[in-house]
């Protein structure tokens, strides 16, 4: 890890007088796994919006490799390099599995006539490429619409809630997957709830509750923090 790749400074956005992110900030270094966690409610998905160009932020900063990403529109930032996945799974249902990373393909940074196989192979999804995405289990689903987003060639990939709903050994298969992506160059910012993947696999927490950020380092020291532990199970629980 060298550098910084992402710079949020400031970030803020209200749904009427509710303020579900609040002068959020905090980077993600080439190369690095930043977790976002927070109890529900607190504003890291709203974040992630923010950050992807999905919503418009009242006020802050997005840079993104020296350059100024805030009010850009979406596809400018994917094609900047930042990809991500969703916590309810968009894939395109009618279309096979190997037309939707086309599709990711052609609107990427990189040649959008390179073949995807490699990349569902990278997810597990080679026995599944000329399946209708519709026909897939959640679990592949979810797998499908990660090759879709590293299709777009990311240098950061903004992962929300992507370990959810896997069992052990899909769990322990989609954390070296996570892995992997680090060795390839990328750049992780994941929302999850899963502490089972947060501890291997991240390299800093950014912990956020009621849209504010109340914590962040390793996760072993913010998991620890007084703060945090209240934020999960409650003043009285402490």
């Amino acid at each position: 890890m060298s550098g910084s790749l992402l710079q949020v400074q400031g970030l803020s956005r209200s749904f009427g007088g509710l303020r579900a992110v609040d002068a959020l900030s905090f980077d993600v270094a080439v190369g690095e796994i930043v977790g976002l966690i927070g109890p529900n409610g607190s504003g890291k998905t709203t974040a992630l919006n923010l950050i992807s160009g999905m919503l418009r932020m009242d006020q802050g900063s997005v840079r993104f490799d020296g350059r100024e990403l805030s009010g850009a529109p979406v596809h400018a930032i994917a094609r900047a390099g930042i990809a991500r996945t969703f916590q309810l799974v968009r894939v395109f249902q009618r279309m096979t599995v190997r037309e939707n990373v086309q599709a990711g393909l052609m609107f990427g940074r990189g040649d959008h006539r390179a073949d995807p196989s490699a990349l569902l192979a990278q997810v597990g999804l080679s026995e599944r490429e000329w399946q209708i995405a519709g026909q897939l289990t959640y679990i592949d689903q979810k797998r499908l619409e990660l090759a879709r987003a590293l299709a777009l060639q990311p240098r950061l990939l903004l992962l929300d809630e992507w370990l959810a709903g896997l069992n052990p050994s899909e769990l322990v298969d989609g954390i070296k997957l996570v892995h992997t992506l680090r060795g390839a160059g990328v750049a992780v910012l994941m929302v999850e709830h899963v502490m089972e993947a947060i501890r291997p696999l991240c390299d800093r927490c950014v912990v956020m509750n009621a849209g504010c950020k109340i914590a962040e380092g390793t996760p072993q020291a913010v998991l620890s923090d007084r703060l945090v532990i209240e934020a999960y199970l409650g003043e009285d629980d402490v």
